[in-house]
């Protein structure tokens, strides 16, 4: 472990990240709900909620999002976005550390707001067992059936280091470019 490693709650996420700042990073995701299913964080791992970011980290993380969703969009050519923070267990967030998806959408995809259940997935690790009881409390409370779209997380497959890396190299490579070639 080294000092410039890059943490997603306790998941050592350097080969995912494709873009950084002085706060915040953006990573590929392990288990994208759809191509150009990206995620974007704060470096500290203390950072639960949105509430928790200072006031630096909170105008480098919206500088960030704002740059990546306009990068996902271009690259992508995506119709357009969900970006979404699920800020609680209560909310469906299932890492323990704040994390905003950017979920490339299109006029054909026929997912309409049940990409929303497509996000509710089992925690990683049950480490913090307050953060987890209070999910599960809150999953016993809705008793809701899941959408026909909606996939448990045990059935969406990981992807491998090297396919991640990849990407996250020619993200990082393309991300460059389009800050060079645009007016942010």
């Amino acid at each position: 472990m080294t000092a410039n490693d890059i943490h997603f709650f306790k998941y050592l996420v350097n080969n995912q990240v494709f873009y950084k700042t002085k706060f915040t990073y953006a990573l590929v995701n392990i288990k994208p709900l759809v191509p150009g299913h990206v995620l974007v964080v704060p470096l500290r791992t203390t950072v639960l909620r949105f509430g928790d970011l200072t006031p630096d980290e909170s105008i480098d993380y919206m500088i960030t999002l704002q740059l990546v969703q306009k990068f996902i969009t271009k690259t992508y050519k995506a119709d357009a976005l969900n970006i979404a923070i699920q800020d609680g267990p209560e909310a469906g967030q299932s890492v323990p550390h704040l994390h905003t998806h950017i979920i490339p959408r299109y006029k054909t995809d026929g997912f309409g707001d049940s990409i929303y259940n497509k996000l509710e997935s089992e925690d990683l690790d049950a480490e913090y067992n307050h953060f987890e009881a209070r999910k599960q409390q809150y999953r016993n409370h809705l008793k809701m059936e899941k959408s026909e779209l909606a996939q448990d997380d045990a059935d969406r497959k990981e992807r491998i280091v090297s396919t991640m890396k990849e990407e996250a190299t020619w993200l990082n490579n393309e991300i460059q470019k389009f800050i060079a070639h645009s007016e942010i």
